[in-house]
């Protein structure tokens, strides 16, 4: 019989979000691309220095690829409709938003986690305070 940890969810980790966007998150999490997929597979159970990663996560009208509660830390991975002038402007709207509620955002191409994940990460590391992890 395996048993689940179930993790306390903070309310203020969602700054306000409404349902609809819960839900809407939760079928991103159903679709996830698959730089999406290779990313999480690395972020996945504290396994990324004991940081707890959630994906597809509700902050307030937005939903983040990957966020970090503890480091307050969002991780997006953009694909090629990233590159367009208008979801660029909307993209900087947002992480300036989410400037506001102290939450740093990291961005990625597709690419770049599909040709240099190691880089990917060691980037994501540079943004987590440290911890004091013994080595498995």
């Amino acid at each position: 019989m395996m048993v689940y940890k179930r993790r306390t969810i903070e309310p203020e980790m969602f700054y306000g979000a409404k349902p609809e966007i819960f839900e809407k998150a939760k079928e991103l999490r159903r679709n996830m691309t698959v730089a999406e997929k290779m990313l999480w597979s690395a972020l996945r159970r504290n396994q990324f220095h004991g940081y707890y990663f959630r994906r597809q996560h509700p902050i307030n009208q937005f939903i983040a690829d990957f966020y970090c509660h503890e480091a307050r830390l969002v991780i997006e991975v953009d694909g090629a409709v990233h590159d367009l002038k208008d979801k660029k402007e909307y993209d900087e709207g947002r992480s300036y938003e989410m400037q506001k509620w102290n939450i740093t955002v990291l961005r990625f191409t597709n690419h770049q986690i599909k040709s240099e994940i190691q880089s990917v990460l060691s980037e994501i590391k540079k943004h987590l305070p440290h911890k004091n992890i013994p080595p498995l």
